[in-house]
């Protein structure tokens, strides 16, 4: 009977998720695999057909882009920050923007770069006074490159979120012992720190694509025209309903659901590897 009170104490959690969660993607697939009560594959390979195929391409390039750089960074800072022993505030402050920063997004966000980084931003014509015109050489906050920088303010800190617990994990006498064997400060990264925090780096990363591929809000705020799949997806549910293909629209919620859900496995994987390291 004890071992029942957790159970009973999730439930409430497990109802919650079946619901909102669970259910609602149930019946986005049952939508897309099913025609007048028939099963039918036509609207699934529509999804990976034409417009909506190069949409999932441009997606998956910039979740990649962001996902890569993002993590790279992230990493290198929360490197620095989990290293820096004075001020000791300054640790504080940055893993309390970072909170902030990796759930920053929508219309907010896209107006802060449009007002410092749009044609008549405050950083473009800074940029401008000293001889360097973006907007010349063909940056636009609306296109790939554009939406890579912007996105890039959100994905930083979630990688530094990610990475902080595990560089914090690296113990100091992991290094001692390898010292003492006659390693070198190269042969210990090489050998013991980066096999460790590799599967947090790469678990951290796909959280990144993650995150990018899902993006919906900041990305319609800067550009309405975008051609990410969340756009696709609501264009096709608003544009065709009165023609009877919103299908379609569940057809490509089903890949985006798909292609989601391995991501998340994977980085569900290997957090559970680099749980052993940090216990």
């Amino acid at each position: 009977m004890p071992g029942l009170v957790p159970v009973l104490g999730l439930l409430p959690f497990l109802a919650f998720v079946g619901v909102f969660l669970l259910w609602p993607a149930l019946s986005v697939v049952r939508s897309a695999v099913t025609a007048d009560g028939a099963l039918t594959g036509e609207y699934l390979g529509e999804a990976m057909s034409g417009q909506y195929r190069r949409s999932f391409e441009y997606s998956i390039r910039l979740s990649v882009v962001t996902a890569l750089a993002g993590g790279l960074i992230g990493t290198v800072l929360a490197y620095a920050v989990a290293t820096l022993e004075r001020p000791r505030w300054l640790r504080q402050a940055m893993t309390a923007w970072s909170g902030v920063a990796a759930n920053l997004g929508g219309v907010p966000l896209a107006f802060a770069f449009i007002a410092a980084l749009g044609t008549q931003g405050l950083v473009t014509k800074l940029l401008a006074g000293l001889g360097l015109d973006i907007i010349g050489a063909g940056f636009r906050i609306s296109d790939f490159w554009g939406l890579a920088v912007v996105y890039l303010y959100f994905q930083i800190p979630l990688m530094v979120l990610v990475m902080g617990p595990a560089i914090d994990g690296l113990r100091p006498t992991w290094r001692e012992a390898a010292m003492t064997l006659g390693a070198s400060r190269s042969d210990y990264w090489r050998r013991v720190a980066i096999p460790i925090l590799a599967p947090s780096a790469i678990g951290g990363v796909l959280l990144l694509f993650a995150n990018a591929f899902s993006a919906y809000a900041t990305a319609y705020a800067l550009s309405s025209q975008a051609t990410i799949v969340p756009l696709q997806i609501r264009f096709v549910l608003q544009g065709n309903v009165i023609t009877g293909e919103e299908d379609l629209g569940y057809a490509l919620a089903t890949w985006m659901i798909v292609i989601m859900a391995s991501v998340v496995a994977g980085n569900v994987a290997l957090q559970r590897r680099t749980a052993r390291w940090l216990r």
